[in-house]
């Protein structure tokens, strides 16, 4: 397990379980904002006169950013020490441009652009947050179960992104539009960013020394089992496509209707829960092996999200919060176990770009071939998912 020295425990009134659930309320309140975006991204650009391929190469490409500039965000956190900077600045922009989505579909033709750039703007603020956040919670953590640390914090954060689409589709249902339910989300926004302010004041770390520069010759090394998970967790990204495209897919179907997208994607976030809090805790009992199964639900996915059939549809949504569910949580805590604390949030940004990579490039093979060539994609994703489980247990075995 990784050294927590550089994470300084200080006299404070809060304990780190107490945190850890702070830490995870913060997130509660954001995730209300960006999940409720996120719910109905893909039909909101479609409204604005987006093709699927277009929403593909948006959504692929927010989580492309939101992940592959965590390459550069996660170094800077550990050259600076600016850990809690970079959190609340990202926080900030999810806070402010959700919202101003809201001003899209009154700008004609230039309504798909401006949406597009919010919210990639939005994924910045993801990206600038993330490392940082993953590493001081990683210290808040280490005295109490990185495993259940983090599940505990993502289980939270999910209550967050099962109710922020619930107020989209509430909002959506009484306006028939879904701009209202943007504009309403600047509340959970505002609150996460006072809830976040309360945290850092009781917080029981120090801020994360600042690393020192070295050399070239001198620099860290990411561990072989590191880079070999990283590879491995983003051959299962690629095949997992984002929701965007999934839900532009059964709207431009027939099967649900604008107003609903965002009550399935509620329940695909309460799906999400329920994986992460499952497997952080078997975490911390019988380690890594529990993300074995990972890149078998994620095979599964596409051949049931774009079916013909609402039931293999909704299907094929609870797996794949199932397994955004491992991967956004459960992961997090093998990366902290694999690498040293001084490289922690350069880490996390590695193997978040590597991720962002293959998320562009999933949304946009997902938009391109789900209509006329869903038998292909099947076939590769089923073929990444293999290459996916045949590194990632060198990866566990290997482990420290």
């Amino acid at each position: 397990m990784a050294d927590t020295g550089s994470m300084t425990v200080t006299p404070s009134t809060w304990t780190p379980w107490r945190s850890v659930v702070a830490f995870g309320v913060v997130s509660l309140a954001a995730d209300m904002v960006y999940e409720g975006m996120r719910s109905a991204a893909g039909p909101f650009l479609g409204s604005l006169g987006a093709s699927a391929v277009t929403v593909g190469l948006v959504t692929g490409g927010g989580e492309a950013v939101a992940l592959a500039l965590r390459l550069v965000t996660g170094p800077v956190a550990d050259r600076t020490g600016r850990h809690w900077g970079l959190t609340t600045l990202g926080y900030g922009l999810t806070a402010v441009c959700v919202p101003l989505l809201a001003i899209a579909p009154f700008l004609g033709g230039a309504g798909v652009a401006v949406a597009s750039l919010l919210i990639l703007a939005e994924r910045t603020g993801k990206a600038i947050r993330s490392p940082s956040k993953s590493a001081l919670l990683a210290g808040m953590a280490a005295s109490v179960g990185r495993g259940r640390g983090f599940a505990v914090h993502k289980a939270l954060d999910q209550v967050g992104a099962f109710a922020g689409p619930l107020v989209v589709a509430g909002c959506a249902a009484l306006s028939g539009e879904l701009w209202l339910g943007f504009l309403v989300l600047a509340i959970p926004g505002a609150v996460s960013l006072v809830l976040l302010a309360d945290l850092r004041r009781h917080a029981p770390i120090e801020e994360p020394r600042p690393r020192p520069r070295r050399p070239r010759h001198e620099r860290v090394r990411l561990p072989r089992s590191f880079r070999l998970f990283a590879f491995s967790c983003s051959a299962s990204t690629l095949g997992l496509m984002t929701f965007g495209v999934v839900s532009y897919a059964f709207v431009d179907a027939g099967l649900v209707s604008l107003a609903v997208v965002p009550v399935v994607y509620a329940g695909a976030m309460a799906v999400e829960a329920v994986a992460a809090l499952g497997t952080g805790l078997a975490y911390d009992r019988i380690g890594p092996r529990v993300l074995y199964p990972l890149p078998l639900l994620v095979a599964a996915v596409p051949a049931l999200v774009f079916a013909p059939a609402l039931g293999a549809v909704l299907a094929g949504v609870v797996l794949w919060g199932l397994a955004t569910g491992v991967q956004d949580s459960t992961v997090k805590a093998l990366v902290a176990d694999l690498v040293p604390d001084e490289s922690l949030a350069t880490a996390y940004g590695v193997f978040a770009a590597a991720q962002g990579g293959a998320a562009l490039v999933g949304g946009v093979l997902a938009g391109a071939l789900y209509a006329d060539h869903l038998g292909l994609l099947v076939t590769v994703v089923a073929v990444l998912q293999a290459v996916a489980l045949a590194t990632l247990v060198p990866a566990v075995r290997h482990r420290g």
